[in-house]
């Protein structure tokens, strides 16, 4: 009879076989949903764009970045932004597609980043923070890169399908009222304008931005309303009459010019082929938020982690500042941009709603099967 293998010697017989085959396991990752994810926006998704720019609109240094991997990035942020949320909700490997001003041709076919911080519709907005690319100059580096993107595949046809199936997300009209409409000192837009008459000529403007990503290939495109810019840090510190009253004249704007982008993404789909335009209501997304904060775990919702906007009206965090050690209890990173925490939300509603109205008339989840 042959002797009885002992406990010890089959358990390292075991492990023998598993490293001597452990070489030749591959993890199988799954493709993402969509080929590629263009980004268009301002600092709220801005992940590098600004950094090497003469601009006071940076957040390439610490205390921003702290709880992201890779450090100080240039993400206006703790950690990470909404899209990086949505990037991964894809099926992206890693965190949203690189800036454009990094980006290496293979890049382009997986999708880049446009956004820059303090940059709006109109081509004056942000301008007393100093560089930025505005949304034509977005388009404009879009379309640089569409040129390159065809020199890659080969041609035309074959371009316009890989761009036909891509997701786009363009958030854009924030620093158009933060930077601009609601800066009298800077801005003569608010002499110039109606609340009204400039929700009207911003939307008629993001029109043809939009039309001009359409004509370059852009079919599925989400585009991201404007939040409750009246509620954020550095509005309440400086027009909030207790600190934690909303500034109504501001969001009542912001009211005006999301609704208008509903009508525009209906303009789209309704006329122009091949469209499937989506908006996200990421205002009515805030709304909930500060409305029920203990229940997504928020303690803190009129102050910023760092840059409360007290501070002679500092919006973002001072180099190397301490910020709040329990930031994932603060809605807000600094006075206007909201913590990792806060985009976690935000990003997973926007992929999937959690509401019939945080999208319309689909959710990005729904844009990706297309």
């Amino acid at each position: 009879m042959a002797p009885v293998m002992s406990k010890a010697c089959l358990l390292y017989c075991v492990l023998l076989l598993w490293v001597s085959s452990s070489a030749t396991i591959r993890v199988v990752q799954a493709d993402p949903q969509v080929p590629c994810y263009f980004i268009f926006g301002d600092s709220l998704v801005d992940n590098g764009n600004n950094n090497a720019m003469a601009s006071l609109a940076r957040a390439n240094y610490l205390p921003y970045g702290i709880d992201f991997p890779d450090g100080p990035t240039g993400r206006f942020c703790n950690g990470e932004t909404t899209t990086d949320i949505i990037a991964k909700l894809l099926g992206f490997e890693d965190y949203s597609p690189p800036p454009y001003a990094n980006a290496k041709d293979e890049d382009l076919l997986r999708g880049v980043n446009f956004a820059s911080a303090a940059a709006g519709i109109r081509d004056e907005t942000g301008q007393q923070l100093g560089g930025r690319i505005t949304m034509n100059g977005q388009v404009n580096n879009y379309q640089a890169a569409v040129n390159r993107v065809i020199n890659l595949l080969g041609d035309e046809n074959t371009a316009a399908d890989h761009l036909s199936r891509c997701i786009f997300s363009v958030g854009m009209g924030s620093n158009d009222y933060l930077n601009n409409y609601f800066m009298p000192l800077f801005y003569s837009s608010s002499l110039q304008y109606t609340p009204e008459q400039y929700a009207d000529v911003l939307s008629q403007q993001y029109f043809q931005q939009l039309k001009t990503l359409y004509n370059y290939g852009a079919r599925k495109v989400a585009v991201i309303g404007i939040g409750e810019i009246g509620c954020s840090p550095s509005e309440l510190a400086q027009n909030s009459p207790d600190g934690h009253t909303c500034v109504e004249r501001i969001d009542s704007a912001n009211r005006m010019f999301n609704d208008r982008l509903i009508s525009l993404v209906d303009n789209f789909n309704n006329n122009f082929e091949g469209a499937k335009f989506i908006y996200v209501n990421v205002y009515g997304i805030f709304d909930d938020i500060l409305k029920n904060p203990s229940s997504y775990g928020f303690t803190v919702t009129n102050e910023g982690c760092c840059g409360t906007g007290r501070n002679n009206g500092q919006i973002t965090c001072l180099p190397l500042q301490t910020p709040c050690p329990n930031r994932n209890q603060y809605m807000f990173w600094d006075a206007f941009h909201p913590t990792a925490a806060a985009n976690v939300i935000i990003g997973k509603r926007s992929y999937s709603a959690a509401s019939p109205s945080d999208a319309y008339p689909m959710d990005i989840s729904r844009l990706a099967q297309l």
